[in-house]
């Protein structure tokens, strides 16, 4: 085969491959060897979306190519499948040349002469769909029950303050609290939509920035702010990233979310920066406090479905999401070691 055949030509099938050079779904013929899947062809969408040409690509594993390190047991599982002579369907996310973006993926293996020796995988670009669709409904969600419930909450306390205006000092003052803390919701639910408008809408492009100067002053402000806090740091001398300001935004928020979410007298959290395989970086923000609720994390992940009960409590976390995904990267969570929550951001390495 030329290195410059496009899939398709090789075997006299002139028409089809004329067909899958010019789709705009990015396409990889790939032939199994010991159940890796290893690049004969590519498409020119395959191409321009991953970063490889043809004569580049062919010959190599197409999972070293654009699978993340943290998905590689994810795609063998599938491979499993395409030897085994099954379509896959499924999303998946694939490393691209602007970061980490989410595909429709289809496998189609050979017919059954060449059952399990290799097959066609299709790349289908959901990114832009599902990011719009998400972020409409959770900020429809999410302003119209939290803002109108926060707005009740002040409506009714309101009235109870005036109606209980003679009544003892001490249920004023349980009233005013509730209305304070309805509004300072309220407050900081707007100052997120604001952000999260900020960053959906920005000129800014996304660059190369160190981003441990930036978690430094997170830290150094929440410090300040919350000298109750112990704020550990453990960080490289450096460390450069695809991003922009507004990840000094999205740090803060998560640092944040740690201290204010801890009904500890003295929050502990730690900020770590460390390396993630090959292009990679992870900004780790762990903390010791109670569990995210797993319902806000499905959300946010996408792994449940948005409902008109199931949206999260706020905006915070889809800012982080949302800020993150605009660089190419990833929102993640786990346990920390201190107990609590650890929140990652996975951003690309330019």
């Amino acid at each position: 085969m030329d290195e410059n055949t496009p899939i398709g030509r090789a075997d006299g099938g002139g028409r089809y491959g004329h067909l899958i050079e010019h789709i705009q779904d990015a396409v990889v013929e790939f032939e199994l060897a010991d159940g890796e899947p290893i690049v004969v062809g590519v498409n020119r969408a395959f191409a321009e979306t991953f970063g490889y040409e043809a004569a580049d690509a062919r010959g190599e594993a197409l999972n070293d190519l654009i699978v993340p390190v943290w998905l590689r047991d994810e795609a063998h599982a599938l491979d499993e499948r395409t030897a085994a002579g099954e379509v896959n369907y499924q999303r998946v996310k694939r490393e691209t040349t602007d970061g980490l973006r989410e595909f429709l993926y289809r496998a189609i293996p050979y017919g059954d002469d060449r059952a399990g020796e290799g097959g066609f995988a299709v790349y289908t670009d959901l990114s832009g769909f599902v990011q719009n669709e998400r972020r409409a409904r959770v900020m429809n969600r999410v302003l119209r029950h939290n803002l109108r419930n926060k707005a009740n909450v002040i409506v009714a306390h309101t009235a109870r303050l005036l109606d209980a205006f003679d009544e003892q000092s001490a249920e004023r003052t349980d009233a005013v609290a509730t209305v304070e803390r309805a509004a300072n919701a309220l407050q900081q639910l707007t100052e997120e939509a604001g952000e999260i408008h900020r960053v959906l809408n920005a000129a800014e492009v996304t660059k190369t920035v160190d981003c441990v100067p930036m978690v430094r002053r997170v830290v150094e402000t929440h410090r300040r702010e919350s000298p109750e806090a112990v704020i550990e740091t453990d960080l490289l001398t450096s460390m450069s990233v695809r991003a922009n300001g507004h990840l000094d935004v999205a740090l803060d928020s998560l640092v944040d979310n740690a201290i204010r979410h801890n009904p500890s007298e003295t929050p502990h959290v730690c900020v770590r920066v460390v390396p993630e395989g090959e292009g990679w970086a992870t900004v780790h923000v762990a903390d010791d406090g109670p569990p995210i609720p797993a319902a806000e994390r499905d959300v946010v992940t996408g792994d449940a479905e948005i409902t008109p009960t199931r949206h999260g409590s706020g905006l915070g976390l889809w800012l982080v999401k949302w800020t993150v995904e605009t660089f190419g990267g990833e929102l993640s969570f786990g346990e920390s070691d201190l107990g609590g929550n650890d929140v990652r951001v996975r951003l690309p390495r330019p």
